[in-house]
């Protein structure tokens, strides 16, 4: 069988997902898939490999690849590395990123452009997932694509041996094949994905034919709208192309619980995780406000742990109880939910490859595992619901189907993916919906730990560590009426209730914030470092900073400020660089959260320009609109950016939502460079990219 190296690069599980259905699609196109994590280099060997190589990236934090890509990259980024090191490889890359981020794709565009520095080439055209508008968008045809070129570099090759065999080829360059493109002219097309024809039956497929009466209310069902558990022609009367079904690995067995203590800290083996009390909580915005804010106080005098201005960390959090609860009702295990956890991989199973998924801990409570292990509010992927509808009737079947069915990815994109719908949104919507607790095991990801700025110094703080953050809330995507909590944020938010207290500052004489009384042991939370640690103050303090942080992304920068108001303090002769911050909010009396710390510093000279925007405030009697936004103020003073920027050397940081502030600073910050040194913005573009690859421009951002 033709064998193929497959490697994929994950930091969440997409990437492994994806090139796992590689793998099991693969044995049934005639190809024999060898896959690897790359970080797991001592199970290939790319200078030695002659067989293709495909390659599945996804793409963390600000554009950097996944963890387990660091060593592989920084191997294969060494100076003195040979041109031709990789020459006689051939391989293929789908990267995946999410375009609301200005590094789109870039953990796989690093790899892809530094294996063809060293002289590796492209037998398939590398593709690029969006997360923003659906992977599976530019997953799906690419995967399809790649037998193609599988067979056609193949067939080349064994030409190539034979006419080698008889004869010297003149030209080696001759002999290079072109990479072989996707369906798509454009891989990143969205529009025309919608549009594909199946261009015959695929082994990986199933071919099912609408069993449905078109006679029956055809012009009543096409008045009709669409929802999650209904469609409209032509979808609910079209023929379906349907994966494959995911073939079945896990056998569960639930055996009565011993009752030992379950830690949470065992869902996290890899990273230290400590356990710290909650010391004070404070809600920051006024009860009227559009958004509910807090910060929390964790104390971490009795840990090693430590951090710096601008880091990060994790916070592990647990699913809702309450859904919890559903979701063992719904499979009809309340009565053993205490039961002990027993997997094994099934015999019989057709899975290559199959094993225990590393995330679900031996010797746990079903209610432990659905609690602090699985993402029980995950976006199901396409396979699941696939799995799914074997377990489903009538027409509750023929919705899945169609969900996860070519003819209805406009369906999926809306009702499933961009409504955040989860498991327990589908067994409601889809009441014939029977799964075994075996497929939820095989096919909810990991419930991922959620990461927090650090809004403090230790300096100021010690043995403290704040962090702030809104409590989300949102409405559930099949009744409109359940008003969900963020998984996260809303446990935090149950957990400081009894000790939280309303933001009552002093003046800015007596130094900031009031102290809160401790309250020790009330609670406590588990929490763990992160890796990446790139978003802190200039090495020299004498260099001018920007600071762009609306909304909670005015975090790090109150770290920062603490930090900058030690170190005056510890040297006062010392000489320190300009801070300018940029704040915005919706209201100045609502939701201007450290209102008075910022005054303390800027009063002291700490912070030399403190510029805020309110968005939802009106002009009163006479005045000129207010400024709304931040990127705004940042326009009204072009000529102090970009005199920050382009002649003292300064650095700009901007922390907060990626969608649209991000971009929108982006943009402003491209009209500021092409205004104020009289360049087209394309040269503004570069310059911008320049202060990025000097790390001047940093960005701490999220979706």
């Amino acid at each position: 069988m033709r064998r193929f190296l497959l490697l994929y690069a994950t930091q969440q599980g997409q990437a492994k997902a994806i090139a796992e259905e590689i793998c099991e699609k693969a044995f049934v196109h005639g190809f024999s898939a060898d896959l690897h994590c790359i970080s797991e280099s001592d199970k290939y060997d790319l200078k030695t490999e002659t067989a293709p190589l495909v390659v599945v990236v996804s793409t963390t934090g600000t554009g950097d690849p996944p963890d387990t890509a660091r060593k592989f990259v920084k191997k294969i980024q060494d100076k003195a590395l040979p041109v031709d090191f990789f020459a006689h490889l051939r391989y293929g890359l789908l990267g995946l990123g999410d375009s609301e981020y200005t590094y789109f794709c870039n953990g796989g565009k690093i790899i892809d452009k530094r294996l063809q520095e060293l002289g590796a080439q492209h037998f398939y055209a590398t593709g690029h997932a969006d997360d923003c508008v659906g992977l599976e968008l530019v997953v799906e045809p690419w995967i399809d694509g790649l037998w193609a070129a599988l067979t056609k570099h193949f067939t080349s090759t064994r030409g190539k041996e034979e006419i080698n065999g008889a004869l010297q080829i003149a030209s080696t360059a001759s002999q290079r094949m072109d990479p072989v493109k996707p369906e798509l002219s454009h891989i990143e097309s969205r529009v025309e994905l919608l549009r594909l024809a199946d261009s015959g039956r695929r082994d990986s497929e199933v071919q099912e034919q609408n069993a449905m009466n078109r006679g029956q209310s055809s012009a009543l069902i096409a008045e009709s709208e669409p929802s999650l558990t209904h469609s409209v022609p032509p979808l609910s009367q079209a023929s379906l192309n349907i994966p494959a079904l995911p073939p079945e690995y896990l056998q569960v067995h639930l055996h009565e619980f011993l009752g030992q203590e379950e830690s949470r800290a065992s869902v996290t083996p890899v990273d230290p995780v400590f356990q710290v009390p909650i010391s004070k909580a404070v809600q920051l915005t006024t009860d009227d406000a559009i958004k509910t804010t807090l910060l929390v106080e964790l104390d971490i005098s009795k840990t090693d742990f430590s951090y710096q201005p601008g880091d990060a960390f994790n916070v592990i959090c647990p699913n809702s109880d309450s859904e919890v609860q559903h979701l063992l009702q719904r499979l009809r295990l309340t009565d053993r939910r205490e039961h002990c956890v027993v997997l094994k991989i099934k015999g019989d199973t057709k899975k290559k490859g199959a094993a225990l998924p590393q995330h679900i801990p031996e010797g746990r409570s079903l209610q432990f595992i659905l609690t602090w292990c699985l993402e029980i509010r995950a976006v199901p992927k396409k396979a699941m619901l696939r799995a799914l509808a074997e377990h489903a009737a009538g027409p509750d079947r023929r919705r899945l189907h169609e969900l996860c069915s070519r003819q209805g990815a406009a369906d999926y994109g809306r009702f499933v993916r961009d409504a955040h719908t989860g498991l327990l949104d589908l067994l409601l919507a889809f009441p014939s919906c029977q799964p075994p607790l075996a497929l939820l095991l095989e096919h909810l990801p990991k419930l991922q730990p959620r990461p927090y700025s650090c809004a403090s110094s230790n300096l100021s703080h010690p043995g403290k560590l704040h962090f702030v953050f809104n409590v989300v809330e949102f409405l559930s995507p099949t009744t409109m009426e359940v008003l969900r909590r963020g998984v996260c944020t809303g446990w935090l938010a149950t957990v400081v209730a009894s000790i939280l207290r309303p933001d009552t500052q002093v003046s800015p004489a007596e130094g900031g914030p009031a102290p809160a009384p401790e309250v020790p042991g009330v609670c406590s939370i588990s929490i763990s470092p992160r890796t990446t640690g790139f978003f802190h103050l200039p090495s020299d303090p004498a260099a001018p900073v920007i600071m762009v942080g609306p909304g909670t992304g005015i975090a790090p920068f109150i770290g920062f400020l603490q930090h900058r108001e030690k170190l005056q303090e510890q040297h006062p002769e010392g000489h320190f660089g300009a801070m300018w911050l940029f704040f915005g909010c919706r209201h100045k009396e609502r939701d201007y959260f450290f209102r008075e710390e910022l005054r303390h510093f800027y009063k002291r000279g700490i912070l030399t320009h403190l510029k805020v925007s309110f968005s939802r405030d009106a002009p009163v009697g006479e005045e000129e609109a207010p400024v709304k936004y931040v990127q705004d103020n940042m326009w009204l003073h072009s000529k102090q950016v970009a005199r920050v920027l382009l002649q003292e050397s300064g650095y700009i940081y901007v922390c907060g939502d990626a969608k649209n502030m991000a971009k929108d600073v982006n943009d402003t910050l491209v009209e500021i460079i092409s205004k104020e040194t009289g360049v087209e913005k394309l040269e503004a573009m570069k310059t911008l990219a320049t202060l990025k690859e000097e790390k001047r421009y940093l960005q701490d951002i999220w979706s």
